[in-house]
């Protein structure tokens, strides 16, 4: 038995040690948010953020984890109230097919907790790992800058 700190709440699964932390959040805790895109941290559709930092949840063993805290797109907010990242995405029609978009969120989270007013050049630099194949790059460049311009707190919303 393994428990992990899944956006703010202790869950305990039955898993292998080495199990990826993309299988255990998805098959086990139906948490959907994150995508198998290329299982081998190539493309960013898992991202989602252990302790703050963005983490193709792919790659890692959920046995690595261990007392840190998981954040996944569904912490950060609901259909009925989107986090403030969440309603930018929206607000700038950044997702096209959308399979990407949890991963790039969660990506733009961990810039906006760690720098809360980036640059562009700071932004495109942080999201360069993630992939978007529909290329609505601009779109989610405008959606982080909207949140990065407000005078609020970017985690606001968050449920860690």
């Amino acid at each position: 038995m393994i428990t992990l700190n899944v956006n703010g709440v202790a869950r305990t699964v039955e898993a292998d040690p080495s199990t990826p932390l993309l299988y255990v959040l998805r098959n086990q805790l139906q948490l959907n948010g994150a995508k198998f895109g290329c299982g081998l941290g190539q493309c960013g559709a898992c991202t989602v953020s252990v302790d703050g930092e963005p983490v193709f949840s792919c790659l890692m063993p959920v046995a690595a984890v261990g007392e840190r805290r998981v954040l996944t797109i569904e912490g950060l907010g609901t259909e009925d109230h989107p986090g403030p990242l969440q309603q930018a995405f929206i607000d700038q029609q950044a997702a096209q097919c959308g399979y990407c978009i949890a991963g790039m969120i969660m990506r733009a989270q961990t810039l906006l907790e760690n720098t809360p007013h980036p640059t562009d050049e700071q932004i495109r630099r942080y999201m360069e790992p993630n992939l978007c194949r529909c290329g609505t790059h601009m779109r989610i460049l405008a959606a982080i800058r909207q949140v990065a311009l407000r005078p609020s707190d970017a985690s606001e919303g968050a449920k860690s």
